[in-house]
């Protein structure tokens, strides 16, 4: 190994060192008589979000396979969390770094790109692959390929891996032993290092997997066929993907929820209403899902603990989901009303009734 990639490790073991876990924070459900519900709050990453655990671990599956050097050009095709915590990284190392985004990327997630050193390349969603690939190829670079190598650079097995965290923090709770973690999947990275943790210390734990509107992992997680592909970009940044990834592995998942959009975007401005605090789509996604389990569970009688996850905050959504006139241009309005209502009547009585969404489906 030479000197260059052995400090470059020292590095980032000392910036991880340096950082502390993150906090899993319980949820005040009263409605919910026996179930315990809980956040793993992943926005406070010194990069912001989930993503910073899978950048860390791809740039350190690139320096321990001699695929980054001292000079090497770090690539990635991201909608943006993914390319913020890279950046980030990349700085740490003194590399070079662009992001292949869509030009529907916000503008938040971009100035943070931009704010760690590294550049933006606008491309149209559906190429960003292809740009990435390119653009690699001509600065001799390294395409870090999240959407690849995601399920295979984190050690799922322990070393502090989000699952692990999860667990070791719920050790000392009323159900210690989650009943359900529900996540959503973006690269499929998180859901694979949660699954296969799972099915490592042999627990009951059943891992359910959120998917947006506008994405092909619920579809292939029933039908099988990897050739699938969707032509409508989702608009939950982060996650959700027109193609089905190869670090996307479902048979680590227990079960899947197709989450309209409207039902998440209700989520995070009930969140900000409850918690004072802007969260993003994604973690609206997942809180949606989780909360139908949560309710079916309570219907059966059951007792016992759910973990979902908030995957980044919401100011960096500013212009889209806070933003009243993108909400409006979208036609989202009306559909969120109505599961602001479902939602609002969940928290009150841990019941989450069909007739506010069937009222606004009915009238238009």
């Amino acid at each position: 190994m030479n000197e260059w990639v052995k400090q470059a490790i020292l590095k980032l073991e000392a910036d991880n060192q340096r950082s502390a876990d993150t906090h899993l924070i319980k949820l005040n459900m009263p409605s919910l008589k026996n179930i315990d519900f809980y956040l793993k709050d992943e926005s406070t990453h010194p990069s912001g979000s989930l993503k910073h655990r899978l950048a860390r671990s791809l740039f350190l599956y690139g320096l321990c396979n001699g695929l980054i050097e001292k000079d090497t050009y770090i690539i990635e095709a991201s909608s943006g969390s993914t390319a913020v915590s890279e950046a980030y990284f990349s700085r740490l190392l003194g590399l070079s770094f662009t992001a292949v985004v869509p030009k529907s990327t916000s503008q938040k997630k971009i100035d943070q790109i931009t704010l760690y050193g590294g550049s933006c390349h606008f491309v149209n969603a559906d190429s960003i692959y292809q740009e990435a690939e390119k653009l690699a190829k001509e600065t001799k670079g390294r395409y870090m390929d999240q959407f690849t190598f995601a399920e295979r650079a984190t050690d799922w097995r322990g070393n502090n891996n989000i699952a692990d965290s999860i667990f070791a923090q719920m050790k000392h709770e009323r159900f210690p032993i989650p009943s359900h973690i529900v996540v959503s999947a973006g690269t499929g990275g998180t859901s694979a290092t949660i699954g296969r943790y799972i099915r490592y210390k042999g627990h009951d734990t059943l891992l359910h997997v959120a998917d947006p509107t506008h994405s092909v992992f619920y579809d292939f997680y029933h039908s099988g066929d990897p050739s699938l592909t969707i032509q409508t970009s989702s608009n939950i940044e982060g996650i959700g993907r027109p193609r089905v990834e190869l670090s996307f592995i479902p048979s680590v998942i227990d079960g899947m929820t197709r989450v309209p959009d409207e039902a998440a975007f209700a989520m995070v401005h009930i969140l900000y209403e409850k918690l004072n605090r802007r969260l993003g789509g994604s973690t609206g996604t997942n809180l949606y899902a989780a909360f139908q389990i949560a309710a079916q569970m309570q219907e059966n009688g059951e007792g016992g603990s759910i973990v979902s996850m908030i995957c980044d905050s919401g100011e960096r959504y500013a212009d889209t989901y806070f933003n009243h006139d993108w909400l409006e241009e979208k036609n989202f309005v009306t559909g969120m009303n109505a599961f602001k209502q479902q939602i609002e009547h969940f928290f009150e009585t841990g019941n989450l009734e069909s007739h506010f969404i069937e009222r606004v489906t009915n009238a238009n």
